[in-house]
């Protein structure tokens, strides 16, 4: 089968879904109608500040910071969003105080140092019509004070986690210190040229742990009624406002609800935040939901896929309607998986906000307006909602990046759209497989104006991200490769498939150079002592052979597995899962981690960990208790699926390597060995970009 087109020609997704069918979880873009747009790209007024339109980027951690100063990897950063056609960006968290540092990465607003850097970056943003503002926080309990040897603050000694340092209790002189560090922050923002200011009264950081009954156990003035709790924002706020003046553009940042037992929900904020705007001039006010809590809580911050997105936008539509209500009209946003202009455009015009805030959108495609607004949303790479660059790196302490768009961190280097970054000589390039990593490097090529090729052994492209379609919350991965072959297709890339390559076949092809991305097999756990485990592929093409008590034997700790074990609780099958490790899904990001088990709570799904498998015959499962040494013996199950690694298929590689004379050869993804498509789409990239 042989599919062309021309760079010229450009597709439409709504073509491709066409072929693959729309109930694939495929993404499909209707043809634009500018009218839909006419309120999300429509100009508005914040405080005194003019913006082009209602889209901004929230402040979200990037972990681009030095030496607790702006760097220029901000600069580029944010100079691409700006460029690609946002409103409004707001920096990320400028914390206020050395004992919100963490990181080296952390951004010290304290230090007069960081004015001249936030100049910087300002004025990038400012050259393309965008406006800055910046997030002032202290970050309380949660701080990991290690790397600059402090101990975190808090109202009470309630650690975050059962597992952390107990915070320190903080008394009128820490209060006074920190009030001072708002107000010097806030002032060397403003200094740095940026055009609003945004004080962080969510998210469970400081400021909301002393509103929140969940976290405040004092029995001061800062403590106990809700006036009490609410003292200290107010204090905050007053002093800001007074230090900046009132013509300076000032707003908050609140949590709707915190979904933590005893904390704040809905009902207390549609009370709070209209006597806040009561007590203190502001200009906007910024919509979120969470607590930084090691609960479920957490995993609805940057709520992945499997979440719906309509509770999330009910939150910021009830505080607006709340401060209307009151005779304010105060702009309210809102943010939480809005992955395109549409959905913005929707939510404003509906009356439910004033502005939408999309954070993994931009991370994911910085053009993302800039495209809306001239009708190529198809064009446009969607965030998948999978937090495997953004929160997982995070999580790590990395600098961010993003599955679907491995540019990402990286603007200073890769230029965001590989359009713009012309190879000096156009080489033919044949790609072998049609995966993730194939499919990247084949578009990204092409674009990069190669004659590309790309083979594929099945019928159908997209690799191991297929077997998604069995697995409803997992589905937006086919957003990915959807997106992938819409853009081979853009750029003339020649598919062939079901074409078994062969070394021969390849050098034979005459192409200057060979990527080669035929990925990884999955193979069957056999176990010491007797017996082999179904491979996760095999039982969701099996499912219903498997029977209804089903053992789980998970060896990789990651997604594929979590998602596997989902699925089939989910059909309303009993399952054990046993871990060798102490936690079940240790690679899975904390961000989506809590959300993941209170599912499978939820589901039923029984877990047990430090259990080693040692056998598994006629419905038996001889297991270790890998704390206490000891073995005994579980009966009952209908079936043994097990998750350990795949293997590489390699095999082609080594015969390119001993026939190939002066092509060039390169590998990426599972063939080289078997991870996940974080790492097969960055490498597909990569090495399209080395041509």
């Amino acid at each position: 089968m042989d599919a062309r087109a021309s760079a010229g020609a450009a597709p439409t997704t709504r073509l491709f879904c066409a072929n693959r069918g729309t109930d694939s979880g495929g993404y499909c873009v209707a043809e634009m109608d500018r009218d839909r747009y006419e309120y999300a790209l429509s100009p508005i007024t914040v405080g005194r500040v003019e913006l082009r339109n209602r889209i901004f980027v929230p402040a979200h951690t990037t972990n681009y910071g030095e030496d607790h100063l702006p760097s220029p990897r901000h600069l580029a950063y944010h100079e691409a969003r700006a460029r690609g056609g946002a409103g409004l960006i707001i920096f990320e968290s400028i914390r206020v105080h050395p004992t919100s540092l963490g990181k080296p990465q952390g951004i010290a607003g304290y230090d007069k140092r960081c004015v001249e850097r936030f100049q910087q970056i300002s004025n990038a943003v400012h050259r393309h019509g965008a406006k800055l503002f910046g997030q002032i926080i202290h970050l309380g309990r949660q701080i990991d004070g290690d790397p600059v040897r402090v101990v975190p603050w808090a109202p009470s000694p309630i650690p975050w986690d059962p597992m952390s340092p107990i915070p320190h209790v903080m008394d009128q002189g820490d209060i006074a210190a920190l009030i001072e560090g708002f107000v010097t922050s806030a002032s060397h923002v403003l200094s740095g040229g940026l055009d609003g200011l945004e004080v962080h009264v969510g998210h469970g950081h400081l400021l909301q742990q002393f509103l929140s009954p969940a976290s405040n156990q004092r029995n001061d003035e800062y403590g106990g009624t809700e006036e009490n709790r609410l003292r200290l924002t107010l204090e905050v706020l007053e002093a800001v406002r007074d230090a900046v003046g009132p013509d300076a553009c000032l707003g908050i940042r609140v949590s709707a609800d915190e979904y933590l037992p005893a904390g704040l929900g809905v009902d207390d904020m549609i009370r709070i935040v209209p006597n806040v705007l009561k007590a203190v001039p502001l200009d906007f006010v910024n919509v979120s939901h969470s607590a930084y809590h090691n609960s479920y809580t957490l995993a609805t911050q940057m709520a992945d896929m499997a979440f719906a997105t309509q509770p999330f936008r009910n939150l910021a539509a009830s505080i607006r309607a709340a401060v209307r209500s009151h005779n304010h009209r105060t702009p309210v946003m809102a943010v939480c998986k809005f992955r395109t202009v549409e959905e913005a455009d929707s939510m404003i015009g509906s009356g439910r906000a004033d502005m939408v805030g999309m954070a993994r959108a931009h991370i994911a495609d910085p053009d993302l307006v800039v495209k809306a607004t001239n009708g190529r949303e198809d064009e446009t790479r969607i965030c998948i909602g999978c937090n495997q660059g953004c929160a997982g790196f995070l999580e790590k302490g990395l600098p961010i990046t993003c599955l679907v768009s491995p540019s990402t961190g990286k603007e200073s280097v890769w230029t965001p759209d590989p359009h713009d970054d012309r190879a000096e000589r156009p080489r033919r390039v044949l790609v072998i497989g049609g995966g993730p990593a194939g499919l990247e490097a084949a578009w990204v090529a092409a674009a990069r104006g190669h004659d590309v090729e790309l083979w594929e052994k099945s019928k159908e492209l997209g690799g191991q991200i297929n077997w998604m379609k069995s697995m409803p919350l997992r589905r937006d991965f086919l957003v990915l490769t959807d997106t992938q072959i819409a853009a081979c297709l853009r750029f003339g890339v020649t598919i062939k498939t079901e074409i078994e390559a062969t070394a021969r076949m390849a050098r034979d092809a005459d192409p200057d150079t060979i990527v080669l991305a035929v990925g990884s097999v999955p193979t069957p756990i056999a176990f010491e002592g007797g017996g082999e485990a179904v491979t996760l592929q095999a039982a969701l093409t099996r499912s219903g052979d498997l029977g209804d008590e089903i053992a789980f034997y998970d060896t990789t700790g990651g997604w594929a597995s979590a998602s596997v074990v989902e699925y089939l609780a989910g059909l309303g099958k009993r399952l054990t899962v046993f871990i060798p490790t102490p936690s079940f899904a240790p690679h899975i990001t904390k961000y989506s981690r809590p959300a993941v088990l209170k599912r499978m709570r939820d589901l039923g799904v029984r877990f047990l960990p430090m259990h080693r498998i040692n056998r598994f015959e006629d419905g038996k499962v001889e297991v270790e208790n890998m704390a206490y040494g000891t073995t005994h013996e579980l009966d009952g199950f209908d079936a043994m699926v097990g998750a350990g690694p795949g293997r590489a298929l390699s095999a082609l590689h080594r015969e390119l390597t001993s026939i190939m004379d002066d092509r060039s050869l390169v590998s990426v993804g599972d063939c080289v060995a078997p991870r996940t498509a974080l790492e097969a789409v960055y490498e597909g990239h990569a090495a399209a970009r080395a041509l």
